[in-house]
């Protein structure tokens, strides 16, 4: 498999996947890991989180925001869980205000995917956040990985719609 099969493969992956491992740091440098639903914009380029105040990655998040979401293909029971496919997103969140421009449309699409969070919308802890991808790490089975940036995730985007 080329480059090119790969870059599809991470757009299938992103697009495919609804629930990721959130990384995140707490303030006395203590690594958190928790799982989180998320949204992928159509150009691959950013992740729409919604999350809650009350939890702690949310604090971390809020007061570090650099971050990874590791998204994985489900465990089908293969002998070898290390030929699953992987993708890890690294860069910085910040949190969209409810009366920002794009706040209706991120809502929209994040509810779209997972509609079964539209109540959540109305909770006045819950936050929507923007993760910017910096960097994915995609990992397409053993032996096969890569290294991409916001270029190459648009690629993979275009691949995939």
């Amino acid at each position: 498999m080329g480059r090119s099969d790969e870059l599809e493969g991470l757009g299938r992956l992103l697009r495919g996947q609804r629930w990721a491992a959130l990384a995140t740091v707490g303030e006395d440098g203590t690594p958190l890991a928790s799982m989180v639903a998320y949204c992928p914009a159509d150009d691959l380029g950013s992740v729409t989180l919604h999350l809650s105040r009350l939890a702690a990655h949310t604090g971390n998040l809020l007061a570090r925001p650099q971050i990874s979401l590791v998204v994985t293909e489900p465990d089908d029971g293969r002998d070898d869980p290390q030929t699953l496919a992987r993708a890890t997103l690294a860069g910085e969140v910040s949190a969209i205000p409810r009366d920002a421009a794009d706040f209706p449309a991120l809502r929209a699409g994040y509810i779209a995917r997972l509609p079964e969070s539209e109540p959540l919308f109305d909770f006045p802890d819950f936050i929507l956040f923007r993760l910017t991808v910096n960097e994915a790490r995609f990992v397409g089975g053993f032996a096969r990985a890569f290294t991409y940036g916001p270029a190459d995730l648009a690629r993979a985007a275009e691949m995939t719609r």
